[in-house]
């Protein structure tokens, strides 16, 4: 095994670095690669036609009052999306985005926009005010705010000191 590269002729060596095969691990299986990977999933994954939306990428941040949470939502209507918060305090944002309409002369050439259902759910901190949620949506992000209990300012007395 040479460490400088033959430039005289195909090495083909597959423990050769500088080996000309290359090797492709997809060679030979049965599918189209302009095909989205999530449409190679098994249904039980999650995959084929009704490929689920899991991938609802959420931001949390806290600021001095409140918790927030942004979650892009693209193309979903406020109507699409549910947020609830569970006993025990655990905010859960879901929804479903459904299958576009097919009329029967439209052919589909790429599919890759997510579509199913979504679920992400997050454990509040103890100083969350469950009762005062408020959520909005505003092109494509949906925005809950959770506000925090204001932290209890430790009562201070003065002692006199005798003597």
């Amino acid at each position: 095994m040479s460490l400088i590269p033959s430039f005289f002729g195909r090495r083909s060596n597959v423990f050769d670095p500088f080996s000309l095969d290359i090797w492709d691990p997809f060679e030979g299986f049965p599918f189209n690669n302009n095909r989205p990977l999530a449409d190679l999933r098994p249904s039980f994954l999650g995959g084929g036609e009704m490929s689920a939306f899991v991938n609802a990428k959420v931001d949390w941040k806290e600021t001095p009052e409140a918790h927030v949470f942004k979650a892009d939502l693209p193309g979903m209507r406020k109507e699409e999306v549910k947020v609830e918060i569970e006993d025990g305090g655990v905010l859960q944002i879901s929804g479903r985005r459904n299958k576009e309409v097919e009329e029967k002369n439209d052919q589909w050439h790429r599919v890759e926009r997510s579509r199913g259902e979504f679920l992400r759910r997050f454990r509040l901190p103890q100083n969350a005010k469950v009762e005062q949620v408020r959520a909005a949506m505003e092109n494509g992000v949906l925005t809950v705010t959770v506000p925090k209990v204001e932290p209890k300012k430790p009562n201070v007395r003065s002692i006199d000191i005798s003597g």
